[in-house]
């Protein structure tokens, strides 16, 4: 069958994605310099920036932490005995290529709406779990619609960190706070111009992900790139408890315990701040690994999945220095102020939506980080969102919209993923790109006629 256009320009993009797109280690690498030769460029003495860069490099490790943790515990669920069977028939649901493809799209995008980390985790493992079942599948292809959560949408829903953080008096930096005031997700997330916007992504994002499949006589399958998978718990050998230890490791109690002593904690947490405001990263990922340890039950088979979790965690542990290295070469030199200056320079109020859009997009490339981008953002952006009488919320979502854009083709969150399925940036980065190109007039002409239906109002800053 003759290939479609949709499919010859994701092919095109694929093919020379996997012969110039570098490793997301390479590409770490060069953004580092692309910063220190920006803040060179801005008259920045060089042992500033050498001081700025490694002052940084360890202010990610946290996050560096939650990130492989958010790998371990998702991956621990959903290889559970009770989840795998949820995904196992969830994989018999395609019959058809395309049909897989627009599955695994819709699903990462509406999984990623509740939860980044769920939509990467889970979504990495229905593609595991579909290829096995559905043949012809280009892996590339399904891969990239696996990743679609995190260049989409994700920011748009409840795991918006600049959303979350607008709605938390408590954790809006002080000097920040008269700026933007308090927005709760009703004038964010909530919003119908935000809804909107969102679910007019998901539908163009599965009919691109569904048109670009190649016809099968032309896919690439797993197999063919190499790709091979580590034992699944279902192909694992039935356990015998031969010794009085090995029972101990068998016996279910311990764990089950435990798991509902985290519950509980979380219970707490639910109470004292609300559900939404309760589940930050730290609770999410103890949520996971409580559920993984009740689902599990035995504690043997729940540390066999953490062993098998693990190589997916090798990119997050040695690249997240380096970008917070870069996150230190913009905020703590005059890269951040010369950025700023030009922004208040550069907008009107009828600019000011797309601006905001392209600007958010391109600082995404440097510094991938929702929520620390943000507080290195929102200052400027929200002092010109009043001076030009723009929606606060509204220029939130704006925000949030155009920093998903970069992702689609930044290493930096494709990370877990690659690791899950192991592949390499390059092979998701053709079919992502191809998104990107459809993404990105999208964004801006929504950012832009969606900001004329909403009213200014002005910051709102509670009493003591």
């Amino acid at each position: 069958m003759k290939p479609g256009p949709i499919e010859r320009i994701g092919a095109s993009f694929a093919a020379a994605c996997e012969r110039l797109f570098p490793d997301a280690f390479v590409f770490a690498l060069g953004a580092v310099l692309l910063a220190f030769a920006a803040g060179l460029g801005l008259g920045e003495r060089p042992v500033a920036l050498v001081r700025a860069f490694g002052d940084s490099f360890w202010s990610l490790i946290p996050f560096t932490m939650q990130m492989a943790l958010v790998i371990v515990g998702g991956f621990t669920v959903a290889s559970a005995p009770p989840v795998a069977r949820l995904i196992e028939r969830l994989a018999r649901l395609p019959k058809t290529p395309r049909q897989a493809v627009a599955l695994v799209a819709l699903f990462a995008m509406l999984a990623s709406l509740v939860s980044w980390g769920l939509s990467l985790v889970f979504t990495g493992l229905l593609v595991r779990a579909v290829v096995r079942r559905v043949e012809g599948i280009d892996y590339r292809a399904i891969g990239a619609a696996a990743y679609l959560g995190l260049g989409s949408v994700w920011a748009l829903g409840l795991s918006s960190s600049a959303a979350l953080l607008q709605a938390s008096p408590a954790s809006i930096p002080p000097a920040l706070l008269p700026v933007t005031g308090v927005l709760p997700l009703s004038q964010t997330v909530f919003l119908w111009q935000s809804l909107l916007m969102a679910a007019v992504l998901i539908a163009v994002s599965v009919t691109v992900a569904w048109w670009s499949h190649p016809d099968p006589s032309r896919a690439r399958s797993a197999a063919s790139m190499g790709v091979r998978f580590e034992e699944s718990a279902r192909d694992e050998p039935r356990e015998t408890a031969s010794t009085p230890a090995a029972r101990l490791d068998r016996l279910p109690v311990p764990g089950i315990a435990v798991a509902l002593l985290l519950f509980a904690w979380l219970g707490i947490q639910v109470r004292e701040k609300g559900f939404i405001a309760a589940f930050d990263l730290n609770n999410f990922n103890m949520a996971f690994l409580a559920a993984g340890l009740l689902l599990h039950g035995r504690p043997s088979s729940f540390l066999r999945a953490v062993a098998r979790s693990v190589p997916a965690t090798a990119g997050v542990l040695i690249q997240f220095p380096f970008y917070a290295g870069i996150f230190g070469l913009i905020s703590k030199t005059a890269v951040a102020p010369a950025l700023a200056a030009l922004f208040v320079r550069v907008t009107t109020r009828g600019t000011f939506p797309i601006v905001v859009a392209i600007y958010s997009a391109v600082l995404g490339l440097l510094v991938p980080s929702g929520g620390g981008k943000w507080i290195l953002e929102a200052p400027y952006v929200m002092a010109a969102a009043n001076t030009w009488g723009i929606h606060l919320g509204w220029t939130v979502q704006i925000y949030n919209a155009a920093e998903a854009l970069p992702n689609l083709i930044h290493p930096f969150w494709m990370l877990p993923l690659m690791g899950i399925l192991n592949v390499k940036a390059r092979d998701l980065a053709g079919y992502s790109m191809l998104q990107l190109v459809v993404h990105v007039p999208l964004v801006l002409l929504m950012s832009w006629l969606f900001t004329w239906t909403l009213p200014y109002l002005p910051p709102v800053v509670p009493g003591p």
